[in-house]
């Protein structure tokens, strides 16, 4: 399966190092995420939702429009 949060990072220019630290995690456990050898957690997927505020529905590719949904801002 495509990995839609490589997509993410690429885009922003980010190494898998910095986004890990961005998000609290090592760079092997996020090597891990990206290449789905280690499912993403329910923390780590809005972490990382928050982070590129995007959708979690477009993380995990249940649709391509990276909106997040309902916000009140």
């Amino acid at each position: 399966m495509k990995s839609r949060i490589k997509d993410l990072r690429e885009d922003a220019d980010l190494t898998q190092t910095e986004i890990a630290e961005r998000i609290g995690i090592t760079q092997r456990k996020y090597s891990y995420l990206e290449t789905e050898t280690q499912p993403l957690t329910d923390e780590l997927l809005v972490k990382l939702a928050d982070y590129y505020n995007v959708s979690i529905d477009y993380i995990l590719l249940r649709t391509d429009e990276p909106a997040v949904n309902g916000g009140s801002e």
